[in-house]
């Protein structure tokens, strides 16, 4: 398959077209638009190589049906007694914390400058959402962000200082969206720690017909730092 370059025109190929790696499209830009187009054809920005934008839509794709959502003894007991969730109350320090977290694997991280820029648009218009993890001490201990379009959020990063304030925020985040109706929490690539909460691999041919009926559904748009947060027993 071809790995298709695209401009300043405000578009996408068809995500079956991608490379094995899921990789589909090179160029573009991360404006707000460009981004829910993105977003709600299946594809996602990953990084920056010498300015240029690397987009993709792999197959099978990691999906966690929030009523699939798997929570062991030893995580309620954590999330009861260790940790205090909040939604939206500082967007900016989560994603930079998420830049600093250091990955198996991984030398650097796709979060630049642009990527930061980017998805602060994003929050400040009401569609990228954060998750705050606190201790005891009010110290921030973990989170992770990600965009929210129609019934489906698509998660993109997260950050851990102390041990399980990530999973806590991760599993309280998936309790509260599905109580508010949301269907779908894309994962983007699967591993073996997130199918322990009970994300799967989806053929992309599935992924992309529940996602173009999930979409259509209204936004719920606007700053989530009003909403309660509601608790995993």
């Amino acid at each position: 398959m071809p790995v298709y370059m695209i401009d300043e025109e405000l578009l996408f190929p068809p995500p079956e077209l991608a490379e094995p790696d899921g990789l589909l499209a090179v160029g573009g830009d991360l404006s707000p638009q460009r981004l829910v187009l993105a977003y709600s054809m299946g594809i996602f920005p990953w990084f920056m190589d010498a300015g240029q934008l690397f987009w993709f839509s792999p197959n099978p794709r990691s999906v966690l049906y929030p009523q699939n959502l798997r929570i062991t003894k030893s995580m309620r007991s954590v999330l009861r007694n260790h940790f205090t969730i909040t939604f939206d109350q500082d967007f900016e320090r989560v994603i930079l914390n998420c830049r600093e977290q250091s990955r198996p694997g991984q030398t650097g991280t796709w979060i630049n400058d642009d990527f930061i820029a980017a998805y602060l648009q994003m929050h400040e218009l009401g569609l990228a959402h954060s998750v705050e993890v606190w201790d005891k001490e009010g110290q921030l201990a973990g989170g992770l962000y990600g965009v929210c379009i129609g019934k489906c959020y698509f998660g993109e990063s997260m950050f851990s200082k102390q041990k399980n304030a990530s999973k806590a925020g991760f599993i309280t985040l998936v309790h509260s969206l599905q109580l508010k109706g949301i269907a779908l929490f894309d994962c983007q690539v699967h591993t073996a720690h997130l199918s322990t909460f009970g994300a799967e691999p989806v053929k992309r041919r599935l992924f992309l017909k529940q996602l173009e009926k999930l979409i259509r559904y209204p936004i719920i748009r606007g700053k989530w730092n009003d909403l309660v947060v509601n608790p995993v027993m």
